[in-house]
């Protein structure tokens, strides 16, 4: 029986030194355990029951006592995927991180000057051609007095603005055509009951010197009409209009220096009329 014992064992450990040479992958492991208490199971005694050995360790004890060892080039495969992965990661954080909005450009600030509407408004002023005007028409009109008129209007306007005409008004020494300007007056005389009649033809410029005179080289105020005051140097027919008017309103004349009272004859004019009329 003692030969059948040693038999065994030295089965059983040729079968263990078999077994861990050809499975070199496996980790080494060692068992505390005798032969003596897991004997190896003779496939010849059929009449023994089968106990399991050393080389018949369960699969979960196996598992339990291995130990994974890496190596090298396990080791340089993990760094390999931990580098890759923080790439992975460091580019999806570049891709999400926010984005600075431009902002737009602020508007130009433009500094206007307010004193352009006033020069605008003295610009309009300096042009009197494009606004209305005030004239003071007196005399033989139907209502005297100041009235307003557009830019371009004429004597002939400024009477109809003041009502026409009286009965009466003498238009022979108006220039109805004549174009009139802002602060004008425009003096309607009352036509004398025997008008002198008056010879067609050109009326050229007259000097002093050839200008009509009565008795004594001198125009009468009190009896000369519109067309001999009106030859007077410095007298136009709207003057002329206008003493005859001064004439009827006032009476006759008693001193020359009553000239000055007339509308249109200031102290130049009276000046050089004051030798050549009388009363």
């Amino acid at each position: 029986m003692a030969s059948s014992d040693h038999r065994d064992l030295a089965r059983t450990r040729l079968g263990a030194i078999t077994r861990s040479s050809a499975m070199p992958a496996e980790p080494p492991w060692t068992d505390d355990r005798s032969a003596n208490d897991h004997p190896w199971a003779d496939p010849d005694d059929g009449d023994e029951p089968l106990h399991s050995g050393p080389g018949r360790v369960r699969f979960v004890d196996r598992l339990t006592a291995a130990r994974w060892d890496t190596g090298r080039r396990g080791t340089a495969a993990l760094a390999a995927i931990g580098v890759l992965a923080a790439a992975v990661a460091l580019v999806v954080v570049w891709r999400d991180r926010p984005v600075p909005e431009p902002v737009p450009p602020l508007p130009r600030v433009e500094v206007v000057d307010t004193a352009e509407p006033s020069a605008a408004r003295e610009t309009d002023t300096a042009q009197p051609d494009s606004a209305d005007f005030v004239v003071s028409v007196v005399g033989a009109v139907i209502r005297p007095g100041l009235v307003r008129l557009p830019a371009g209007s004429r004597v002939a306007d400024a009477l109809d603005a003041a009502g026409g005409a009286a009965d009466g008004a003498d238009l022979i020494g108006l220039n109805l055509a004549r174009r009139v300007a802002d602060g004008d007056q425009i003096v309607v005389g009352i036509a004398p009951p025997q008008p002198v009649p008056q010879a067609s033809g050109i009326v050229g410029v007259q000097t002093p010197g050839d200008a009509p005179q009565e008795a004594g080289g001198l125009v009468d105020l009190n009896t000369a009409d519109e067309t001999a005051l009106d030859a007077l140097p410095g007298v136009g027919p709207v003057t002329a209009a206008a003493i005859v008017s001064w004439r009827d309103t006032n009476g006759p004349f008693t001193d020359v220096e009553q000239l000055g009272e007339v509308d249109g004859i200031g102290p130049a004019r009276l000046a050089r009329l004051r030798e050549l009329v009388t009363v």
